[in-house]
């Protein structure tokens, strides 16, 4: 072996050795990386004593040794990445240029249309001169040439014949039609895309999604790249009731095969209503899987009328235009799906009040269009080892999971007679309904069936549900509050409940035990959809027969999502069943939860198609259309949810009719806390349109002179920008300041009296609620160690400045601010009235 000495550096340091391995140490010396790649001096020590072909090396080089071997590892790494990123970038900029291309040159043929336009109209108005007895006609004219501008699908229907006319040769004619239309929709040509806000293209984001404009139900465009062969897509996308979590059943009813290769298959699909005020939908459906010349993958579907399938009882019958899949392969980086969903769900069938339900494009694109897309990236994902989860569950027994109890939740929410519910009678009231489901035993649910539990073979399910309207209430805030606030909702004990039942319901009422601590343990999270699977252990104390407390435990699987407030038209629910500690994959369950839809998601919508091309005059200038709209961009006078609860309960022949009273009481009792929860968090969309209520008060007009004047007092300094001309500008600039502004008085324990509008943002609460706000409430532990100190010094001071902290809001979310201020507010006598706090630069 072969050494150099090196010099000594210029800092008198030695530099070291420099080693030439032979080509036996090298082969041991990454033997042992691949144990340890990381070995500290005493395990340096032990391979060169283990290793006798390193005997001559010095520890020192083999520390220089390893950590060479580390940066190596980690820079081909790094490369691999940069370069599986840049195949990426380079796929999607020839998806983009050609999307660019495409819409230049429907650029120049409107244009031109318009060009054309503008000359018939104005020789329609030469016309109109001469004969005003026309007018109406011309103003038809003027509206039908109009009308050539945009493109409409509002065409006449393919024929489909009757059931003894469909042979093979018809029904490949009517699939290459299918063909030709839903290739139209998928580049773009047959109908008018508006793109989604925050959907942008690249290789981390999920892709392009647009919904459809002035076209027949709701429709929807997607394209995104994912890391899997074309093949492989278009067998996961076809499978729909593996990924699409609305999709009760899908069964095949026939299928031939052309000599081209080509697939024709005639389908019958169910899919769940999302609420108990609707019915469920069905399709009869013809699928063509067919490969283009240009090696492109399609799969196509449409409605068609088939005789053999008469529309199921508790189903409406809706219409499935042309729509599918486009999978273009993309060399060794995967595929670019296009995924095109245009439905007709016949919003008619539904309670008015429900009907944007079912015309919403952005909703049904949140539902079907992203979601088949972010599942093909999660398995792209797991496949490239990507996906780190919590717990010993595997990614694809975790999403499996994951489905069935979504699934689970939909089948209570449903209750199909089919399945074996049978509805119960009412109790004179219509708030809660109640099902029993009769083919149960405990296995289904996760429970061990000792000898002792012979009542159990006649027991059942019972299932109670409820849904209710609300306003101004974001789902995804609402959502939130309902995970992380528990005990405000699921307290079984003020029900005032059916002795014979209550300990069934102590094991099966979710955690709702008083005083039970609750730790959830993440299972998955996923970033793009904002879900959370998690188990959460309840722990407390049950009394047993002596008298002493007996420590108890229960599990529940959790699942949440649709908790970013950014994505437009996405439902958020919270299901939860209870499970043993011992988490599988096979796990029966029986779930629970809340579910949160939207009405008016405010982009695109036939019911706010006038607000969107006002958003125009918004941006000339508007001031009026300006004050109407949130910092989210939604009408905030007009924003309106459906809410369905549903909650399973296993009964025993015996106590049937005691468990279906404490049913209702405690499915009234959820509701009741639910509507107190959203109206405090209601008024928090809008805050601003009481703001000239509250100004009208002379005693929040005097306290706010007096907060600009004691700062000015303290600081030396003024506290406003620009120096107000009257009262309400004086407000209004204290209102709308930028840092969060937060007054109280000092008592025993401090009270909230007063607070801007940043303020108000901060604390997730009303100028109305601010005094029932505690102070104490808005302080972790780390802070209420100093916050008594903080005003103790104000008040000999007369100031203070604060470091970076954090504060609690009123639904308990944590609040992290850069600095405060805090100063003391004297009123007309020169003696301190209350005390201000400034809090810069906050953020949850």
């Amino acid at each position: 072996m072969a050494v150099s000495r090196a010099k000594e550096g210029k800092f008198g340091f030695d530099s070291g050795k420099y080693v030439r391995y032979s080509d036996e140490q090298v082969q041991a010396l990454e033997r042992l990386y691949h144990e340890c790649p990381k070995p500290n001096s005493f395990r340096r020590q032990q391979l060169l004593r283990e290793c006798p072909i390193l005997s001559n090396i010095e520890s020192k080089q083999i520390k220089v040794w390893f950590q060479n071997r580390r940066c190596r590892e980690k820079q081909r790494t790094e490369a691999t990445r940069l370069l599986a990123l840049n195949e990426k970038l380079t796929a999607m900029n020839k998806v983009l240029v050609k999307q660019n291309a495409n819409l230049s040159k429907q650029a120049f043929q409107f244009v031109h249309q318009n060009k054309g336009l503008r000359q018939q109209l104005k020789q329609l108005k030469e016309q109109c001169v001469n004969f005003d007895e026309n007018k109406d006609a011309l103003a038809t004219a003027e509206k039908s040439s109009d009308c050539r501008l945009t493109r409409r699908l509002s065409k006449r229907p393919l024929p489909q014949p009757p059931l003894q006319d469909l042979n093979p040769a018809w029904l490949l004619t009517f699939a290459e039609e299918i063909l030709s239309e839903f290739l139209a929709k998928a580049t773009g040509t047959d109908l008018d895309w508006i793109q989604i806000p925050g959907m942008k293209p690249g290789p981390d984001p999920i892709g392009v999604v647009a919904v459809g404009h002035d076209c027949d139900g709701v429709a929807a465009r997607a394209c995104g790249l994912v890391g899997m062969d074309s093949s492989r897509v278009a067998d996961v996308l076809k499978d729909r009731p593996a990924w699409f979590r609305d999709c009760r059943r899908m069964e095949m009813l026939g299928a031939l095969t052309t000599s081209s290769g080509a697939t024709v298959e005639l389908l019958y699909t169910q899919m769940y209503s999302p609420t108990i005020l609707t019915q469920a939908r069905d399709f009869c459906t013809l699928r063509y899987t067919s490969v283009l010349e240009d090696r492109n993958l399609v799969v196509c579907e449409r409605s068609l009328n088939l005789g053999m399938v008469p529309p199921r009882e508790g189903f409406v019958r809706a219409e499935m235009l042309s729509s599918g899949y486009l999978i273009r392969p993309c060399g060794g980086v995967g595929s670019i799906v296009y995924i095109v969903d245009h439905l007709d769900f016949e919003a008619g069938q539904a309670p008015e009040v429900l009907r944007p339900m079912y015309e919403s494009s952005a909703v049904m694109a949140q539902k079907i269009t992203i979601a088949a897309l972010r599942h093909l990236r999660s398995l792209a994902q797991e496949a490239a080892g990507e996906v780190i989860t919590g717990g010993t569950l595997q990614p694809a027994a975790l999403r499996e999971l994951s489905l069935r109890i979504a699934r689970s939740f939909n089948d209570a929410i449903n209750t199909f007679s089919e399945d074996g519910w049978l509805s119960v009678a009412s109790d004179g009231m219509d708030d809660v309904s109640i099902a029993l489901n009769s083919s149960w035993s405990p296995r289904m649910v996760g429970l061990e069936c000792t000898p002792s539990d012979k009542l159990y073979s006649d027991g059942g399910v019972l299932c109670a549900k409820a849904s209710m309207l609300l306003q101004n209430v974001p789902p995804a805030v609402l959502i939130r509050f309902l995970r992380e606030h528990r005990s405000e909702w699921a307290d079984w004990m003020d029900c005032d409940l059916d002795t014979g039942c209550s300990n069934t319901w102590q094991t099966h009422v979710y955690g709702a035990e008083f005083g039970r601590r609750q730790i959830p343990m993440p299972l998955a999270h996923s970033v793009e959809h904002e879900e959370i699977m998690e188990l959460v252990k309840f722990e407390g104390y049950d009394p047993a027969r002596d008298g002493a407390l007996v420590s108890k435990e229960m599990y529940l699987l959790q699942l949440c999502n649709g908790i970013d407030e950014t994505a437009i038209g996405d439902c958020a629910q919270l299901v939860f069943a209870p499970v043993n500690g011992a988490l599988s994959d096979d796990t029966p369950l029986l779930p629970s939860g809340f579910r949160i839809i939207p009405l008016d998601t405010g982009f695109m919508d036939g019911h706010d198609m006038s607000y969107n091309f006002n958003l125009v005059s918004t941006h000339e200038g508007d001031p009026d259309m300006g004050r109407l709209m949130t910092d989210t961009g939604t009408m905030s006078n007009h924003f309106r949810s459906v809410v369905t609860i549903a909650f399973q309960f296993r009964y025993d022949t015996h106590n049937c009719d005691s468990v279906s009273i404490s049913a209702r009481k405690y499915m009234r009792t959820v509701i009741a806390s639910v509507q107190r929860v959203a109206m405090a968090i209601a008024p928090r969309v809008g805050s601003t349109l009481g703001l000239r209520n509250i100004s009208d008060t002379t005693e929040v007009l005097t306290l706010v002179k007096q907060i600009v004047s004691s700062y000015r007092v303290k600081f030396g300094m003024n506290l406003l920008v620009e120096q107000p001309s009257n009262n309400d500008e004086l407000f209004e600039m204290l209102w709308h300041h930028s840092n969060a502004i937060v007054c109280c008085i000092c008592k025993s324990l401090p009270e909230f009296i007063f607070a801007n509008e940043a303020g108000l943002d901060m604390l997730e609460t009303t100028f109305g609620c601010l005094q029932d706000l505690r102070w104490d409430q808005t302080l972790d532990e780390s802070e209420k160690k100093n916050a008594y100190s903080d005003i103790t010094k104000v008040m000999q001071q007369g100031f203070a400045h604060l470091t970076s902290g954090i504060r609690l809001s009123s639904l308990g979310r944590p609040v992290a601010y850069e600095r405060a201020i805090a100063w003391n507010i004297l009123d007309g006598n020169e003696s301190m009235a209350c005390i201000a706090f400034m809090f810069i630069n906050w953020s949850f």
